[in-house]
């Protein structure tokens, strides 16, 4: 099961299944005004939004039945980091975060990394996350970050080829890195542009989390 809360989550996740997971058999969740809230409540997740996610894992995990019973969740809102946590703890069936298997393949790469966000909200919680991957690697991480809000507000206007040019320019802009991470999945369809701008690897989100969930349930 997938939790969105953004719409612009849905085409990535979806196409990077049909990429690495083809035979999975996917449903979706979307509640579109958690990210409205979230950036009204500046950022803050407060009690009653920690219940909001606990209420969405609950749900996802209850569907279905028998060979249809929900087997994994998958969150795909980047900002939403502790909530996700607390979800976790109470359910039985593995959950992941938008973006710890991306954030674990980026630690092997190097410690020197950019990570880019199109929702401003999201970094702090990102920022923190990837710090906590780094400790528990013994990594001593060397983080620059970049917020490209214009190229959100471009994507929802429908031009696409704007945000992928945006994203590239912040990439290229952060200068020498070990490795590049674009931390939201709406941001994946950017990695072909920020490729041909950067001579750093590119890890995308959706397709880390993919790989990392069906490695998780197809293990025995």
């Amino acid at each position: 099961m997938l939790i969105h809360a953004l719409t612009e989550s849905l085409e990535p996740i979806h196409r990077a299944f049909s990429v690495n997971w083809p035979e999975a058999e996917i449903y979706d969740l979307l509640d579109s005004s958690l990210s409205a809230d979230h950036a009204a409540n500046r950022g803050m997740l407060d009690t009653r939004m920690m219940e909001r996610f606990k209420t969405l894992g609950r749900y996802a995990a209850r569907t279905g039945s028998g060979d249809r019973a929900t087997h994994g969740i998958l969150f795909t809102c980047s900002a939403f980091g502790k909530a996700i946590e607390a979800v976790k703890r109470e359910i039985q069936i593995p959950v992941l975060t938008p973006n710890e298997a991306a954030f674990a393949a980026a630690i092997k790469v190097g410690q020197h990394i950019g990570l880019l966000t199109t929702f401003e909200p999201s970094l702090p919680a990102l920022s923190a996350e990837m710090h906590a991957v780094a400790r528990r690697s013994g990594v001593p991480l060397e983080l620059e970050t970049r917020v490209i809000p214009d190229a959100l507000t471009a994507l929802r206007q429908g031009r696409p080829e704007i945000h992928d040019t945006l994203i590239a320019e912040a990439a290229s802009a952060l200068g020498p890195l070990d490795v590049a991470v674009l931390g939201q999945f709406s941001m994946a369809r950017a990695a072909k542009a920020v490729v041909s701008r950067v001579t750093a690897p590119v890890i995308t989100t959706p397709d880390s989390a993919v790989q990392e969930l069906r490695r998780i349930l197809e293990s025995p």
